[in-house]
């Protein structure tokens, strides 16, 4: 939902930008604000939102200019979408006090992360080369991924990986539970079938999935709440694949809390 969304926040943004005669960089800031408004309202998060959309565009430069109008299209997307119904995404977690031990660990954890956000952008970028690679015919690939995941399917005796998988990652913040095989393989393997098929989806929530249960399965070993480092991990692999800090670090804030924002920004930091 969330690539889709920034797809048509963005084309919703650049048309009616083109509509009002808009110039070169206004018309970039009509689309930023479209896709902050669709990520806010889906997520909850406008604040995450709003930086989101004026990095992700050119990773390492900001459009300062941008700010306030994707600000207040969050804000008023954020608004309406409370209105009619639509819950934001929130966790419950507890954050250990800070201290130096603690940091240190939280430090190992974000490597970790670093190397699973590689493995998770490397395995999508590599079956996407692949697939188009040796099946050119796109309704074939279709056909082909399908089936796939189909058979994967079966094979795991489960449907938790073919949708977003948001009870598995509320399991792993809120209650410290989660499959290791979740993270490692099935996750990953099946968001690269079905993209590199030519289905569309985002890549937000499966980092997310990812993130969350490497955490929850890692974070015990390292003496870390079981809870919180899947709170961590969620925020640092969806850092390190999308090259995003300062969004990650908003985004934990949204999603649970200031407690821990010390430990979010290190590990965020690293990863």
């Amino acid at each position: 939902r969330e690539g889709a969304a920034l797809q048509m926040g963005g084309t919703v943004g650049y048309h009616v930008g083109r509509l009002f005669r808009l110039d070169d960089r206004d018309l970039r800031t009509a689309t930023m604000a479209g896709m902050a408004a669709f990520f806010s309202a889906l997520f909850g998060t406008p604040l995450t939102a709003t930086v989101f959309a004026i990095v992700v565009i050119s990773i390492g430069v900001v459009y300062h200019v941008a700010f306030i109008p994707c600000l207040t299209a969050s804000l008023v997307a954020y608004w309406i979408s409370v209105e009619l119904g639509v819950a934001p995404t929130r966790f419950a977690v507890a954050a250990p006090a800070l201290e130096k031990l603690m940091l240190l660990r939280v430090a190992v954890l974000g490597v970790g992360c670093a190397l699973v956000s590689v493995l998770l952008c490397r395995t999508l970028h590599f079956a996407e080369h692949q697939m188009k690679k040796r099946l050119p015919n796109a309704w074939l690939r279709v056909l082909v991924g399908g089936g796939a995941v189909i058979a994967l399917t079966y094979l795991c005796g489960t449907r938790d990986y073919n949708g977003a998988g948001m009870d598995l990652i509320t399991a792993a913040v809120e209650q410290g539970t989660a499959r290791p095989e979740a993270f490692l393989l099935l996750k990953i393997l099946f968001t690269a079938v079905t993209l590199s098929a030519g289905f569309k989806g985002g890549e937000v929530v499966p980092s997310f999935f990812v993130g969350a249960t490497f955490g929850c399965v890692a974070g015990p070993l390292l003496g870390i709440p079981a809870g919180f480092a899947a709170a961590l991990g969620l925020a640092a692999v969806f850092c390190g694949a999308t090259n995003c800090p300062l969004a990650s670090i908003f985004l934990s804030v949204e999603l649970f809390g200031d407690g821990g924002l010390l430990y979010f920004a290190l590990i965020c930091g690293i990863s």
